[in-house]
């Protein structure tokens, strides 16, 4: 979920509010086609098809709009590679961990990247973050280790390798992705957001096609319309996020990020038959809370920097 806002032109907050909850709709169903693949596709080639096939309703709506042609100039050709293979780098860790955890731990797991996003722009970016951010970042790392604790020791308990690796590995995706985010920051301050995210699955798409060597395999019919379904789903999941915020502030939208969770129990109790841990529940609820609680500050903050814009001078 790396589209960007465009600017904020249409103030039809209900509209934005139900594109939103449809771009989580379609970004869960391409993180459920890519979990029914199991562990039998490389993530690599999980990150190919995911990136390639993204394109194809990205450009569709470009060349409706008629903007394709602008939207492929950049002045900053490396920074989108860059971009890209770091993208990379957390979807190979992401769809190396969604084949082998719960859906809802990975789900609340990946809720860990906007959280350290908020540390490290103070950290690269200098961004000045206040104590009630601090606080509800580290709340949220806090729920992110109730959920991730039981399972981390590889072999103990009940849980084998494969899923203490997993949780691992999306620990490190979500840093990772952190990281990326930074790297957006960096791009938008110079870059359209059509070129952001064509670029990224045309970077990503490539430095995917290096991991051929470590053990592509054909696939069957129907792991290949999944590969196809999640790559068409990411890419209206882009679309419709993109849209969303053309007619809704960011902080009306953002909390509806947190219905994801809700459709990753439902969908890994019904279609996996997945049991959700309580160490799950407590966690997810407290990094949901702290979440929400960073998104009605900024929205506050915001309010307040509108105001003082709107006061008149008192020298004048």
């Amino acid at each position: 979920m790396n589209a960007l806002p465009p600017t904020f032109v249409d103030q039809r907050p209900m509209l934005g509010i139900g594109l939103k909850v449809l771009s989580v709709t379609a970004f869960v169903g391409m993180q459920t086609s890519l979990k029914g693949l199991g562990t039998e596709i490389p993530a690599g080639q999980l990150v190919f098809f995911r990136s390639i096939f993204a394109l194809v309703p990205v450009l569709i709506y470009l060349l409706w709009l008629g903007t394709l042609r602008s939207a492929l100039r950049t002045d900053d050709i490396g920074g989108h590679f860059l971009r890209g293979a770091i993208g990379v780098t957390s979807m190979i860790l992401g769809f190396y961990a969604i084949g082998r955890l719960p859906y809802p731990e990975w789900i609340t797991l990946s809720y860990a990247a906007p959280l350290l996003t908020v540390l490290f722009a103070s950290v690269f970016l200098g961004e000045i973050i206040g104590r009630y951010r601090w606080t509800a970042v580290m709340l949220g790392l806090f729920g992110i280790v109730v959920v991730a604790a039981p399972n981390l020791t590889v072999g103990a308990g009940s849980i084998g390798r494969e899923q203490s690796f997993g949780m691992a590995a999306s620990l490190a995706g979500a840093c990772v992705s952190a990281i990326a985010m930074i790297q957006i920051r960096r791009l938008v301050r110079t870059e359209r957001t059509a070129t952001v995210v064509i670029y990224f699955s045309l970077t990503s798409s490539a430095v995917a096609l290096i991991s051929v060597p470590f053990g592509w395999v054909w696939p069957n019919p129907q792991q290949l319309t999944l590969l196809i379904v999640a790559g068409l789903f990411g890419g209206v999941g882009q679309l419709l996020l993109t849209s969303c915020y053309r007619y809704a502030e960011a902080s009306t939208i953002a909390p509806f990020e947190y219905t994801s969770m809700i459709l990753a129990i439902a969908i890994g109790a019904f279609v996996f038959g997945e049991v959700v841990s309580a160490s799950t529940l407590i966690g997810g609820s407290i990094v949901v809370s702290a979440g929400v609680f960073i998104i009605a500050r900024e929205h506050h903050l915001a309010r307040k920097r509108r105001l003082v814009r709107r006061l008149p001078d008192p020298t004048k």
